[in-house]
């Protein structure tokens, strides 16, 4: 059996991840989704270069009137959401990632949608992270949201081990 470590070093060294028409593709499915659609609010995150790309976005849900929730780093353990405002809100934080300085959210109950990065998913919904924990601590706290991971196709994997903590994704976009 393969370990989440070594699941990492070998996407590491696979080469490109996806293409810009992939992560186009990905954010029309999103934007057209029914659980987002009809979501007044969501939580999002702000991309590295590996990942889907969702500034824009992020954007035009806050035009649409959506309330918008950006994670934010506040330990080597722990993030907290805060609300998103527009671009000016936004400062680099932990791992170089654009964090909003927003006002603190904590009434996860109205979280509709979160929509979720990971290294890699399965088709069960299990996500692989980064390592840190951060999703995985943070997770378990959104019991009534519809979670959606996103990534580009080279990371929907056959199978991801999963650990008793791991919580699924109720459906992945790739």
């Amino acid at each position: 059996m393969t370990s989440k470590q070594e699941i990492r070093k070998m996407l590491r060294q696979r080469g490109p991840i996806g293409s810009a028409a992939e992560a186009s593709a990905i954010i029309h499915r999103l934007k057209a989704h029914p659980q987002v659609h009809l979501a007044r609010t969501l939580l999002i995150y702000s991309a590295l270069p590996d990942e889907i790309p969702t500034q824009q976005l992020i954007d035009d849900f806050l035009r649409e009137g959506k309330t918008v929730l950006l994670p934010r780093v506040i330990s080597d353990t722990q993030m907290e959401l805060r609300r998103y405002t527009g671009a000016a809100d936004l400062q680099q934080g932990a791992f170089g990632i654009m964090e909003p300085s927003g006002e603190l959210f904590t009434d996860f109950g109205q979280i509709d949608v979160a929509i979720i990065p990971g290294v890699a998913f399965d088709k069960e919904g299990h996500r692989l992270g980064r390592g840190k924990g951060y999703y995985d601590r943070f997770l378990p706290l959104l019991h009534n949201t519809y979670k959606i991971g996103v990534c580009y196709p080279s990371r929907l994997l056959e199978y991801i081990p999963i650990d008793e903590h791991d919580i699924p994704m109720d459906e992945i976009i790739s």
